[in-house]
């Protein structure tokens, strides 16, 4: 998880500033208002490779999150030992070395 927000912080900062900008100029309507921008940070971290590779590689956990999520609308809290799971599963995932990507390009 740290990982994608190292991503979204580093690939994502024109999208994070706007983002907070709208924020700062709409405190009692910033989640209507700036909800455009979100989703502006949130398309540009899932094109990253290392937040794809998590979702990949931590699919799993997620859906095992999402699913408790579902089972426990009133007591939320009881999913906790999944999100730490998937935590743990995010923070172990690293990218690929450089070569990898270009490869894939050549490839293409």
């Amino acid at each position: 998880m740290e990982a994608a927000l190292e991503v979204t912080a580093r690939y994502c900062r024109s999208e994070l500033e706007q983002y907070g900008r709208c924020v700062a100029a709409s405190p009692a309507s910033w989640q209507r208002d700036c909800h455009s921008l979100r989703l502006g940070i949130s398309r540009c971290a899932s094109a990253h490779p290392i937040v794809r590779r998590i979702r990949s590689d931590c699919a799993e956990p997620f859906a095992a999150f999402e699913r408790c999520l579902q089972e426990n609308e009133a007591a939320v809290g009881k999913c906790s030992e999944h999100v730490a799971a998937f935590l743990r599963c995010a923070e172990q995932v690293k990218p690929e070395p450089l070569y990898y990507y270009l490869l894939g390009r050549v490839n293409r």
